[in-house]
């Protein structure tokens, strides 16, 4: 197998009413080796158009159009599907803004990085400890990138970078990615991390010029959408679990008063193992159906009835450990079960989400 070059990555940059910035950036680009560019207006009104035309007149550039906005994650889908369709040579995608954030030389620096045959999602990474960085910025990118650690496991210092760069051979799988707007790279970045897909941080150059005045993207109404995407699965997750600890409880109460009253002895242990025994599969076909979408196959009955077990396991004997190990008193022993319990809800989540309803590799 040959060597691939830097050369032959296409440039893909989706653009909503840009300034003369753009078309200077692109020249750039070309000079320093990239062969093809493809720049997707969004919508852009009227007055904008001779900037695109000046760009649709230079070698190697395509511009693409779309009539109305229709979002950052269709201009890219719809640059995603041309350079499949219409770019066979294209060994690969690199993603940049058009507001001037990514310098040619990061581009580049990705470019490399892509001719190592691996499947990767690169990542340009900035650096939010700067002093030039908006604390808004700061606080924002550092708080997502928590939150996506907790849910998903990876940490990744930018989870909102636009700079991004793939093989062709993913280029379908990008385009299945659900969204439409800017929470559509968080789903990319959830996608990957469900898949297996590895994700490697690339340190770039930290650009804000005004501020990132040029920015289209809206604090709240577009932060709303990311965080509706991070934290989805992980609310209905929490909305399975309650429904499973409602129908426990009940089944509990119903065999514990009616169907076994006056029993005796073992009357509490019978009851707690039928609740069990009821609300165990609900709550896995819950999570397998409206959680998970369905993933997982034949074998996510059995890998949930061995986590289920696990846990059971580590949350009995982690509490006497914990207990003995930091010499708490016994009344303190509610409070280091909550403690574990929730620590191994989210591991329970992470679990499942990898493992026990993990989707094909493919």
């Amino acid at each position: 197998m040959s060597k691939l070059s830097p050369q032959s990555a296409v440039i893909l940059i989706p653009s909503l009413e840009p300034d003369d910035r753009l078309p200077a950036y692109v020249r750039q680009l070309k000079e320093r080796g990239f062969g093809r560019l493809v720049i997707v207006d969004d919508g852009s009104s009227e007055s904008y158009q001779p900037i695109f035309q000046t760009l649709a007149e230079m070698e190697g550039v395509t511009v693409l159009h779309h009539e109305v906005n229709r979002g950052k994650g269709c201009a890219l889908k719809t640059g995603y599907t041309y350079i499949r369709d219409s770019i066979p040579e294209a060994s690969g995608v690199i993603t940049a803004d058009a507001d001037g954030q990514h310098t040619v030389e990061d581009c580049w620096k990705l470019a490399e990085a892509l001719t190592a045959d691996k499947r990767v999602l690169y990542l340009g990474s900035r650096d939010f400890n700067l002093p030039n960085i908006p604390p808004k910025s700061r606080f924002g990118n550092k708080t997502t990138s928590a939150v996506f650690k907790l849910l998903y496991g990876q940490w990744l210092p930018d989870t909102q970078t636009g700079l991004r760069a793939f093989k062709r051979e993913d280029l379908q799988f990008m385009i299945d990615v659900p969204g439409e707007r800017f929470e559509y790279e968080m789903q990319v970045l959830i996608a990957c991390a469900c898949a297996g897909m590895d994700m490697v941080p690339i340190t770039i150059e930290t650009v804000y010029e005004n501020e990132n005045a040029g920015t289209h993207f809206h604090p709240i109404r577009d932060s709303y959408r990311i965080y509706k995407v991070i934290l989805g699965n992980f609310v209905k997750f929490m909305g399975a679990s309650i429904v499973s600890f409602l129908l426990d409880q009940g089944v509990f109460a119903v065999m514990e008063n009616f169907v076994l009253a006056g029993m005796g002895t073992g009357q509490e242990i019978i009851a707690t193992i039928v609740a069990r025994l009821i609300s165990a599969p609900c709550n896995f076909l819950m999570n397998r159906s409206f959680v998970f979408d369905g993933k997982g196959g034949k074998k996510a009955f059995w890998r949930y009835v061995a986590l289920a077990a696990g846990i059971l396991l580590v949350s009995a004997v982690g509490v006497e450990l914990l207990m003995k190990a930091l010499n708490f008193p016994d009344a303190l022993a509610s409070v280091v079960k909550l403690a574990v319990d929730t620590v191994l809800y989210l591991v329970s989540y992470r679990v499942q989400n990898k493992w026990v309803f993990a989707p094909n590799k493919e």
